[in-house]
């Protein structure tokens, strides 16, 4: 096998046409058959194998910048750089990054797991090129879905302003290439000078003439057109207008024709995109038949393509939270629902569904989506925005100015909050809880298990005094019973589920399970932990925090978020700012420093997060006999 001899780039240059088509096919083989004992993100990278190999072909990683936008396509470039025989190791704990890694391999010189950020980053290695006399190519490869970003947008343009030396690949993957186009000599001709290409060309110009500043009168221009955006990209008028040397549609899958088209594009000293149409999935039935399902997956019979995990258990909070949503727009018109490009995985499937006309799914547009809200709310209508924890972060100046001042009554459901185990430290939900809280008007809660989450949505939907967002973790749930019918929770108010008197646990969602477990074993030992539920982390239950500071007794806050500004942090102020401490407290969170990849309990090991630890901390606290004002906060 071709495969068994690629160590690194320079193996496969001297290799001919035929002999990388081969490969191309060992690298798919390869990659279905490893996956479906890891999972990972397969269709993506099966898109992709020619692609790579075209650009380790022509050029030399690492002096040559390959910078890969999301990163989650980079599984034939880790092959092609030396990292195949760690497959056995991809996104386990301590073993291969399913995103590029900077400390992996010299040959990832960008890593991300947000998309859009590639041709930002690409711009600023063509500075730092220019500014030391370099020669280096600098290459940024970008699907169609992230280009719309509006981070990649803004780059977009400073490129096409700046005029340096750069090259674009658009990935796309959702186009169909133009029919039967001879040989590659002639391919860009006949589509820049045919008929189909001459009549795009003009009727977009025309329009663009219209529109003053690319503005005013688009919607109403794009009326005309299936789909706007890819009707621009397909003419490449757009991207000539704003500065490149426009090279396309080519056939991702024909290694000849790219290489041929790379080699075209980087023959000219100025910016260039380089339009690359390819297949999600390309090469796997499965994956090609249903790439979104594809996109990423666990383990999987690689015959029928069947998942190996065992169906059944508890739902996921996931899905909990689409079947209550559900349940709630039934009875509330106002309801809508929002996703920047993750209806599936926010669980919004059904909805769109059963709603179609109440269901917007923005794309890759997390800002947009936030502001969209606030005027939502603005005229009445009750706004669920479903977006990931670590997505949310992209929407941090738009929830502060445009919901949180205004005081909209936006719905945020706060997905994968917490540990996100395989796809590691870029997608760790674990920071919302200190981005948010401080944020003037907003509510934050989290459920202690699923049926705590429906309330929380009733509870959200019913509220009308300001944003509110529910947290969950990416998990399944307890298996509790649903109540009946759903309810409203006291804004602020926790909940006692085990009471004691000798300290007591504030617990955060997840954190409850480990919470009572923890006071479980140290019942054993003559010592009663009070467990509280500590479900809204803003506002905090200041009522019973008065109580157990008036009472005295050990206080052990844990949270699967940052410790720096997170829950305990709150408790902490709130106790501070009203007469002093006057106990004894200790704060279990993750530490600061960002978690990588692995699975959940892993990662709740690496930091401590596990009912062992809390036994220990809470022997330490219930053990100490100085005054709390005297010690100050305990690191137990």
């Amino acid at each position: 096998m071709l495969l068994d001899c690629v160590n690194r780039p320079e193996d496969i240059k001297s290799m001919t046409v035929q002999e990388l088509e081969q490969l191309a096919g060992e690298i798919r083989n390869f990659l279905v058959r490893q996956l479906s004992l890891t999972g990972g993100h397969l269709a993506s990278n099966l898109g992709v194998v020619e692609l790579t190999l075209a650009l380790h072909y022509l050029f030399d990683s690492p002096r040559d910048k390959l910078i890969f936008d999301v990163g989650h396509q980079t599984y034939v470039h880790k092959i092609l750089t030396g990292r195949k025989d760690k497959f056995d190791t991809l996104r386990m704990y301590k073993g291969l990054c399913g995103f590029a890694k900077r400390s992996e391999s010299e040959h990832d010189v960008w890593e991300a797991g947000h998309s859009s950020t590639s041709l930002s980053a690409a711009m600023g290695m063509a500075i730092a090129r220019d500014a030391a006399g370099g020669t280096g190519r600098v290459i940024a490869v970008i699907g169609d879905g992230a280009m719309t970003g509006g981070m990649a947008l803004e780059a977009l343009n400073h490129i096409g302003h700046e005029q340096r030396k750069l090259m674009v690949v658009l990935n796309d993957n959702e186009m169909s290439i133009a029919p039967n186009v001879g040989a590659l000599h002639h391919y860009l001709g006949k589509i820049r000078s045919g008929k189909p290409y001459v009549r795009v060309k003009e009727e977009v110009e025309a329009m663009l003439k219209k529109i003053p500043a690319i503005g005013g009168t688009l919607a109403k221009s794009l009326e005309k057109i299936k789909d706007g955006l890819k009707y621009l990209v397909m003419s490449g008028v757009l991207f000539e207008e704003l500065g490149y040397t426009y090279f396309g549609p080519v056939d991702g899958h024909n290694i000849a024709q790219l290489i041929d088209v790379l080699r075209q594009a980087d023959g000219v000293d100025k910016p260039t995109l380089v339009h690359v149409v390819t297949v999600k999935g390309k090469g796997y039935k499965p994956a090609e038949a249903d790439s979104y399902k594809w996109h990423g997956i666990s383990p999987y019979k690689i015959e029928s393509g069947k998942p190996l995990k065992v169906v059944g258990g508890p739902p996921t909070y996931t899905d909990v939270f689409g079947k209550t949503l559900i349940e709630l727009a039934e009875a509330d018109e106002r309801i809508v629902a929002v996703t920047p490009a993750m209806p599936g995985g926010s669980g919004l499937m059904e909805f769109a569904a059963k709603f179609p006309g109440r269901m917007f799914d923005v794309g890759i547009a997390e800002q947009h989506a936030a502001t969209m809200c606030a005027a939502l709310a603005m005229e009445g209508m009750k706004p669920v925005y479903a977006v990931y924890s670590t997505f949310l972060q992209r929407a941090y100046d738009q929830v502060v100015h445009d919901i949180c001042r205004q005081n909209a009554n936006v719905v945020f459901a706060i997905d994968r909050a917490g540990f996100v185990g395989a796809d590691g430290e870029t997608h760790q939900g674990v920071f919302d809880i200190a981005f948010l809280r401080h944020v003037p008007n907003i509510v934050l809660m989290m459920p202690k298990d699923e049926n705590e989450l429906r309330h929380m949505l009733k509870t959200a939907i019913e509220y009308d005094r300001g944003p509110i967002a529910v947290r969950y973790p990416r998990m399944n749930g307890v298996g509790v019973e649903w109540d009946a019918e759903l309810r409203t929770i006291p804004i602020g108010s926790w909940e006692v589920v085990r009471e004691g008197k000798h300290a007591a646990i504030l617990a955060v969602g997840p954190m409850v399970q480990l919470a009572e477990e923890a006071a479980a074993a140290l019942a054993k030992e003559h010592v009663q932990v009070r467990v509280v539920n500590a479900r809204f982390l803003k506002p905090l239950d200041e009522a019973m925090l008065d109580r157990l500071r008036q009472e005295g007794i050990p206080l052990l806050t844990v949270e699967e978020g940052s410790s720096r500004g997170g829950f305990g942090s709150a408790v902490l102020e709130y106790l501070c700012e009203t007469g002093g401490l006057h106990s004894r407290i200790a704060m279990m969170g993750v530490p600061d420093r960002f978690i990588e990849h692995g699975s959940v309990k892993e990662q709740r090991e690496e930091t401590g997060l596990t009912v062992s630890n809390i036994v220990r901390k809470v022997r330490a606290l219930t053990a100490a006999r100085e005054p709390f004002h005297k010690t100050g906060v305990m690191h137990v």
